[in-house]
């Protein structure tokens, strides 16, 4: 924030909002003002335990206490929640990212796929439509082809979702993930979707501010996953054509700007080399974890420019053009041995690289405490170079 005050010349302070594990975490430290959540988990009432940073009644009270005049929420939690959006706006409060009413029709994956069709975005063969039962499902797989892909329409991060052999597997696989859907984001409905074996994984960084320009400003590849997670993240893409680069990013924008959106988010596609063709899969109305790599090759910070168009700031008519290639890792804190389950802890010894064309994003220091609580990723190590050979 410093940062954004010296160049704009504004004095915005920081409010840092936390539970009790993360009472001492750099993000709380570094904070101009602190406000304590309370517990790590609650009991929601339909008898769940959930985080307290989904606990809307504490995040309501929090924001009027602390007199919050806006609302980052980087790319966790609340960050896709339309209901957290339409909170800040009943209360006045600036929600730095799109309208709840985009973030609701963007955030459902299958009105999402409508919008792409309608705005002349190609998408990959599908149910077009939710699919109710596993007899339903296995009547539609078979004229898709198999496999398929059994995809929960609410959520993210590689949950409610699992890949379809066969007949055989539909009833026990579309169980599921329906299950895994529902415990996860409280709905569940799913689809189904052509897999695409060997396709790989494209994204479209957009950004748009409230006069309807919406930049496309970079490509990032992140074929390279874990259980639907991603693990290295490259920008731009190593098998695209700058033809294929261009044709895809128009498409990103030509969705965002026919949804009318604002702030930073991410147009996700499945890219076929095989047959040189791309397909619509999601949209993220959030920024992504993957941000840094397309921060690094156009010179942008994508933070700042989603204060600014939250403010009222407009683009330029053009972003940034790519320059040079840069890779991200994530550095989780997992145990190898236990099947890279989460090792939280207290970190002894922390020694991250540096040095010309190496920036690491991290919240965490020698001697803090990693809790259980939450995801086990603690910093994404970026390198920049003049191509992908130096990058990596």
């Amino acid at each position: 924030m410093s940062e954004y005050n010296a160049e704009f010349g504004t004095n915005l302070q920081t409010i840092a909002f936390y539970t009790d594990p993360d009472q001492n975490a750099l993000f709380v430290r570094e904070a101009d003002i602190r406000v304590g959540l309370g517990p790590a988990t609650f009991q929601d009432v339909d008898g769940s335990r959930k985080v307290a940073y989904l606990n809307y009644e504490l995040l309501e009270n929090a924001l009027v206490d602390s007199r919050a005049d806006a609302a980052w929420v980087g790319w966790g939690f609340v960050a896709e929640h339309p209901e957290f959006a339409a909170l800040c706006k009943r209360l006045g409060v600036a929600f730095i990212g799109p309208d709840p009413e985009v973030m609701e029709r963007l955030g459902d994956k299958i009105t999402a796929k409508i919008l792409a069709e309608a705005a002349d975005v190609p998408v990959a063969p599908w149910s077009g439509g939710p699919v109710a039962s596993a007899v339903e499902a296995i009547e539609i797989a078979a004229d898709l082809g198999y496999p398929v892909m059994v995809k929960a329409t609410a959520g993210g991060g590689g949950r409610g979702i699992r890949r379809v052999e066969s007949p055989a597997a539909m009833e026990e696989a579309f169980a599921q993930a329906r299950a895994e859907a529902l415990g996860a984001f409280g709905d569940d409905t799913v689809f189904l979707e052509k897999a695409l074996p060997a396709a790989r994984h494209i994204e479209v960084q957009i950004i748009g501010d409230s006069a309807g320009t919406v930049w496309p400003v970079g490509i990032r590849d992140c074929s390279l996953q874990r259980r639907n997670q991603k693990v290295i993240e490259e920008a731009p893409s190593p098998v695209l054509t700058s033809a294929q680069d261009a044709e895809i990013r128009a498409a990103a924008a030509r969705l965002g700007t026919e949804t009318g959106y604002i702030g930073a988010g991410t147009v996700e596609f499945l890219f076929e080399p095989s047959d040189e063709a791309f397909s619509f899969m999601e949209v993220n109305t959030r920024l992504q974890v993957e941000h840094p790599v397309t921060e690094m090759t156009t010179g942008l910070d994508l933070v700042k420019l989603q204060i600014h168009v939250a403010r009222g700031g407009i683009l330029d008519a053009d972003p940034p053009p790519t320059r040079g290639y840069a890779v991200e890792a994530r550095l989780n804190a997992e145990d190898t041995d236990r099947g890279f389950l989460p090792s939280p802890g207290r970190i002894e010894l922390l020694r991250l690289p540096a040095g010309p064309g190496i920036r690491v994003d991290t919240g965490v220091e020698e001697g803090d405490t990693i809790p259980p609580e939450f995801d086990s990723m603690i910093a994404k190590i970026i390198a920049h170079g003049r191509n992908r050979d130096e990058a990596r």
